[in-house]
C-alpha cells in the first residue's frame, strides 16, 4: 500500500486521526503536544495517533493530501481539521468540542 492509500484508508477507519510527530504518549515536537493536549481536554479517548517521523513517505504525503504544509494535521470523520493552531482556535471558541461530540466521532 502506498503512503496516500494508507492515509486515506486511516482517516476514513477512524473517527479521530492526528498525524503528528512522535506519539500521543512522547510527542517530538510542541505544536504535536499542543495537539494531543488539546484533544485531552476534549475527552477523546478513540485518538489514533500516526508518527510521520517513522515514514518519510507518509510524512510527505500526509501535506499533499490535505495540501496543507504543516505537522501536525487532525482529521475528524474522514475531514481535514487543521493544525495545532486551528485547533487551538476551534477549542477556546468550543467549536472543536462540538465537532468531536458528533455521534461518529465519540
Amino acid at each position: 500500500m502506498d503512503a496516500r492509500a494508507f492515509i486515506a484508508k486511516t482517516v476514513t477507519e477512524h473517527p479521530v486521526v492526528l498525524f503528528m510527530k512522535g506519539t500521543a504518549e512522547f510527542p517530538q515536537c510542541g505544536f504535536s503536544g499542543r495537539a494531543v493536549q488539546i484533544l485531552k481536554a476534549c475527552g477523546v479517548t478513540n485518538l489514533v495517533t500516526v508518527n510521520v517521523l517513522e515514514d518519510e513517505q507518509v510524512r510527505q504525503a500526509v501535506k499533499e493530501y490535505a495540501n496543507w504544509p504543516t505537522i501536525p494535521q487532525l482529521y475528524v470523520g474522514g475531514e481535514f481539521v487543521g493544525g495545532s493552531d486551528i485547533m487551538q482556535e476551534m477549542f477556546q471558541s468550543g467549536e472543536l468540542q462540538k465537532l468531536l461530540s458528533r455521534p461518529a466521532t465519540a
